[in-house]
């Protein structure tokens, strides 16, 4: 088993529930609003927004690494605890490949629609669906 001092707990949330909850890892990596953030035990505290992306984390017991499609939210770290309150997440594992597939084709098909009819609303949303549809897709061949 891993020292304390050098392992930090990690937790990703959404609306819906819990989708991840370790207490042995060593390191975390997600990407924010502002660049790719690496996290390991002892680091400073921190929040940043998050951008739509995967969240690569490290176990510190073996060499598994889990990788989670995490679409938008924010993380925060202290104390060796980092939470991360999300949009939503999905584990690689998961991940319903064709689900993904046919929601990218209608967030295409959405944004088509939308453009056309200069509907701004609809073409931000149809933008924020085709991201995480992407970033499933993504998540998942990896």
């Amino acid at each position: 088993m891993a020292d304390d001092q050098s392992v930090l707990t990690v937790s990703i949330v959404t609306p819906d529930g819990n989708v991840y909850d370790n207490e042995q890892v060593k390191m975390l990596v997600v990407k924010t609003q502002l660049g790719e953030l690496g996290i390991m035990a002892n680091h400073v505290p921190v929040i940043a927004s998050l951008a739509f992306d995967e969240a690569r984390i490290q176990s510190a017991n073996d060499d598994q690494k889990d990788k989670i499609a995490v679409n938008g939210g924010f993380i925060e770290f202290s104390d060796n605890v980092a939470t991360i309150v999300a949009d939503s997440a999905e584990k690689q594992d998961q991940i319903d490949v064709g689900r993904a597939q046919n929601a990218k084709k209608r967030a295409e098909a959405r944004i088509k629609k939308a453009q056309d009819a200069h509907d701004k609303d609809e073409l931000a949303r149809a933008e924020v669906a085709l991201r995480r549809a992407i970033n499933r897709i993504n998540v998942a061949g990896k």
